[in-house]
């Protein structure tokens, strides 16, 4: 443990005396967070959609057959109460829920009125807006639709039935995008600086010729891994608790989980992150070098990583690509987290996931760096 301790100090030590450093590592979160709130929307397809059907009547069918024929809704499944309905949007495996009351085929006979029930993820607030026109338009044929066979058993026919909707927004009830955009943007800037840090961490030991003195004493590989991970792993967790900071002061984003589950999760990831980094450091002669190949990753990584675009309204092998997309997941539960108050049951699959993750990349750190004697 003494070993990787004056690794430790000596890496602190660095950090801080580099006057250049200091300004990415501290002013770089503050300006990802307040300037980059804001991102491009796009077209929203394959809506996750289910429903609560009470009624079970030949209208409540023929309603659903209506969300099952549009090109916008994937009709998923059905479910025989609200409570598994609502468990399910929970965990994110739905988008929307449409629930038809018991009376509904009834009230529309002797009313010529009735209400239904929607449900709405609403933490991309535009997604959210988009899929309530796409609903209130199938609403509206179905209205037109309906009333030519409801003349058939309705004596009052020059009166027009109307179902009316009253959509309830779940986790973002004003619809506010930077909400949605902020808890990703955070994680934006922690795997951007942990990763370049880290990148360019043993390069720099190679240029400044420190490397080969390190390697001509009995230090153990793992020693020197931990020893390089622990400084960015530590200002990792700081960024992160600054931009939570940022975000609860200035843009009011809720934080209804638990914030410790999220630091949790941050620990394990920082350590995939790093151990990428350490790994991409290994196999490059310079900055440089380690710069660009960490930039050329990082790209793709937040493209794929459902940041700014559904991961839903991807092509098919896009979508299989970002399960290898470590963000995808770390943008997943602090969403979960942060907006839904989702718990650790909630977020144990992407945990493991990345968990496994960690395990492969520093065991990849470990294994590439060659010291030599």
């Amino acid at each position: 443990m003494k070993t990787i301790s004056y690794i430790v100090q000596k890496e602190f030590r660095q950090i801080f005396r580099n006057k250049g450093m200091l300004p990415i590592i501290f002013v770089l979160p503050l300006l990802q967070l307040i300037i980059l709130s804001n991102a491009a929307t796009f077209d929203i397809e394959n809506i996750k959609f289910s429903y609560v059907d009470h009624d079970k009547s030949s209208t409540s069918r023929a309603l659903i057959e209506d969300f099952e024929a549009s090109r916008y809704f994937v009709v998923l499944q059905s479910f025989p109460a609200h409570s598994l309905a609502y468990e399910s949007m929970e965990k994110g495996e739905i988008d929307v829920i449409l629930e038809i009351p018991s009376n509904f085929e009834e009230q529309l006979v002797r009313e010529q009125q009735t209400d239904l029930g929607l449900y709405i993820n609403a933490i991309d607030g535009s997604k959210a807006g988009v899929e309530s026109v796409y609903i209130n338009q199938i609403i509206k044929n179905f209205n037109r639709d309906i009333v030519i066979s409801a003349m058939g058993f309705n004596p009052r026919q020059n009166q027009q039935i109307n179902v009316l909707t009253v959509p309830s927004f779940w986790y973002n009830n004003t619809l506010n995008y930077k909400i949605f955009m902020v808890p990703g943007i955070l994680v934006l800037l922690v795997t951007m600086l942990t990763l370049f840090l880290s990148g360019m961490n043993i390069v720099r030991e190679k240029e400044i010729g420190t490397l080969e003195q390190i390697n001509v004493t009995p230090i153990k590989k793992y020693q020197f891994i931990i020893g390089k991970l622990f400084p960015f792993w530590a200002l990792g967790l700081l960024i992160m608790t600054i931009g939570l900071i940022i975000s609860k002061v200035i843009f009011a984003v809720p934080m209804i989980g638990s914030i410790p589950l999220i630091y949790l999760f941050t620990t394990i990831y920082l350590l995939v992150i790093l151990g990428m980094g350490l790994f991409i450091s290994n196999y490059t002669d310079t900055q440089q070098q380690a710069m660009f190949i960490a930039w050329f990753f990082v790209v793709i990584f937040i493209l794929m990583s459902g940041l700014f675009t559904p991961i839903e309204s991807m092509p098919d092998w896009a979508q299989k690509i970002t399960l290898l997309n470590p963000i995808r997941y770390f943008v997943e539960i602090i969403r979960m987290v942060m907006l839904k108050g989702s718990g650790l049951n909630d977020i144990m699959p992407q945990l493991t996931i990345i968990s496994g993750y960690a395990l492969v990349m520093n065991a990849l750190a470990v294994w590439s760096y060659k010291k030599t004697t």
